[in-house]
């Protein structure tokens, strides 16, 4: 194994010892390390915080349970995107219960080994937790099983200053979050195709509904028309019977009036006859 493997060997086991004896056990192993760069390499480790030293203990003893609360924090960060405001708040609250489980489960865990956890340590170990479920490199910080310090859920992780015997690999995302994530976009689209397909076909019925009601006033709108052109064409029938009627009386009526005239001149000329005489 290298140097480096074999520091990180090391460290994982001295960060996961109870912090009391650490300074001891630390100094102890750089004595048994062999070669010379090593040993400083592991005396060069600093004392973890107990908050730092509660989490180390629990991704060494917790591994498979801490690997896929991780993997599901990928997976939610994957996949945040393509979620609506309610899933998204709804996930936001089982991801604080979450961390507040593995947290105590921490705590448990160091308590049955004798130490001592305040509310103030269970409080740095939920807000690393949390770091871990929002950061892929706070995440691979915890995983590593060898934090020096506590971690907090916002900014961005030091590697370097955060882990020791080496920057961390970053945990192995799962397989099928890719894919996942493809159907659930996917999913995602097709029900807003569905919902979309609901308000046209919505529209167009409402289109249908106002057709009919445009027909319907318009044929009885026609039905009035027709009904008052057959009144307009009956009374003009009428009014044409009665021009013809009253074309025939101004006819009788004016040769009436020629023959009134023609006996009134007739009347004059005798009577200015009879005068005369």
């Amino acid at each position: 194994m290298s140097d480096q493997g074999d520091l990180e060997t090391i460290a994982a086991e001295l960060y996961a010892a109870p912090p009391e004896s650490f300074i001891a056990t630390r100094n102890a192993r750089a004595g048994e390390a062999g070669e010379a760069e090593l040993a400083r390499a592991v005396r060069a480790l600093r004392k973890p915080s107990v908050a730092a030293w509660v989490v180390n203990l629990f991704a060494r003893d917790r591994a498979a349970r801490l690997g896929q609360a991780l993997q599901l924090a990928a997976e939610l960060r994957e996949a945040q995107e393509d979620l609506d405001a309610a899933t998204l708040s709804q996930l936001g609250r089982q991801r604080r219960a979450l961390t507040n489980q593995l947290a105590v489960e921490a705590a448990s865990l160091a308590t049955a080994q004798g130490a001592r956890v305040t509310d103030a340590t269970l409080e740095a170990v939920r807000q690393t937790i949390s770091a871990a479920f929002f950061d892929p490199d706070a995440a691979a910080a915890v995983a590593s099983g060898r934090l020096v310090r506590d971690l907090e859920p916002t900014g961005s992780v030091d590697l370097d200053a955060a882990v020791a015997g080496g920057r961390p690999a970053a945990p192995a995302a799962p397989a099928p979050v890719a894919d996942e994530v493809a159907a659930r976009r996917e999913r995602r689209k097709a029900e807003q195709a569905l919902r979309d397909a609901d308000k046209a076909r919505e529209r167009a019925e409402r289109a249908v509904e106002k057709a009919d009601r445009d027909a319907r006033s318009a044929r009885g709108r026609l039905d009035q028309l027709a009904a008052r052109i057959a009144e307009v064409e009956k009374e003009l029938s009428r009014l044409r019977a009665d021009r013809q009627q009253a074309e025939t009386d101004a006819a009788g009526a004016e040769s009436s009036r020629a023959e009134a005239a023609e006996a009134l001149t007739e009347a004059q000329q005798r009577l200015d006859t009879l005068r005369a005489e």
